[in-house]
């Protein structure tokens, strides 16, 4: 990969992390604490427990990113996906927050020549940029989830993180006078 495409690829990739982030915090906000952490039925996870299990994640997997195995041998995977009775709200944001640090901490410093040096995860080598991809995915599968359960928490309430319904053609539109001002 050409230094260039490489530098883009890392702006990129900081970029639709904090697009994830900001996501799942916009979600988060129109939620109440029972809503928070309410699943929706026995097989499912509550927001808190998505959360929980994202930072469990982003621990491990970007702790000591270029030196050691993105799966610790401190994780407990299977805790991640059970809340103790009295977690609170804060306490979770406070997992959400310190999950995300990891994840610009080991990004962020990362140079174009770092993106074809070898990582492992569970043992399986790969790429920083194999690496990096896996985890921009796994965040969005997990965010959509946050955003799926809010709508459906907040029902007639939810407030449009995006386009929302209707709007496409007034957002089109006002996206080609920007363009036309420019």
């Amino acid at each position: 990969m050409n230094e260039a495409l490489a530098a883009h690829f890392l702006e990129d990739a900081l970029a639709v992390f904090r697009k994830y982030r900001k996501l799942g915090e916009g979600a988060m906000a129109q939620l109440d604490d029972d809503e928070f952490f309410a699943a929706i039925d026995a097989e499912a996870n509550s927001v808190a427990v998505i959360i929980k299990h994202l930072a469990g994640n982003m621990r491990s997997r970007w702790t000591d990113f270029l030196t050691a195995d993105g799966e610790k041998p401190d994780r407990d995977r299977d805790v991640e996906f059970r809340l103790e009775p009295g977690t609170t709200r804060a306490e979770v944001t406070g997992w959400w927050d310190a999950g995300w640090q990891c994840v610009f901490e080991a990004v962020e410093p990362l140079q174009p020549e770092d993106l074809a040096r070898t990582v492992t995860i569970r043992g399986e080598p790969h790429t920083v940029v194999k690496a990096i991809n896996r985890q921009l995915t796994h965040y969005a599968y997990h965010v959509g989830q946050i955003v799926f359960l809010t709508k459906h928490l907040k029902a007639e309430n939810w407030q449009s993180l995006s386009i929302a319904r209707g709007d496409s053609e007034a957002f089109n539109q006002s996206m080609l006078e920007g363009r036309e001002k420019s």
